[in-house]
């Protein structure tokens, strides 16, 4: 697994988690598969960009926090 699909997988997961939700719930709150969403935290699969801005705005961080490129979870807006 590339590194920076190990962070995203790993901070995906730990989103997730803190929200006490399931991978169905999210796939389902997406309007993805179960199974597209879990080959994201799994680090198989690239997110889409729109994907991105959609997980960045649910979980209130920004993208560059998600793909690892800054430890700050603060959303400058």
């Amino acid at each position: 697994m590339r590194p920076e699909m190990e962070i995203f997988a790993q901070r995906l997961r730990q989103l997730r988690k803190e929200k006490k939700l399931k991978q169905s719930d999210m796939a389902e709150l997406m309007g993805i598969k179960t199974r597209n969403y879990q080959r994201w935290e799994y680090g198989e699969i690239d997110a889409p960009g729109s994907s991105l801005i959609f997980l960045g705005d649910y979980f209130q961080v920004s993208a560059d926090y998600l793909l690892g490129r800054t430890d700050k979870r603060e959303v400058n807006r």
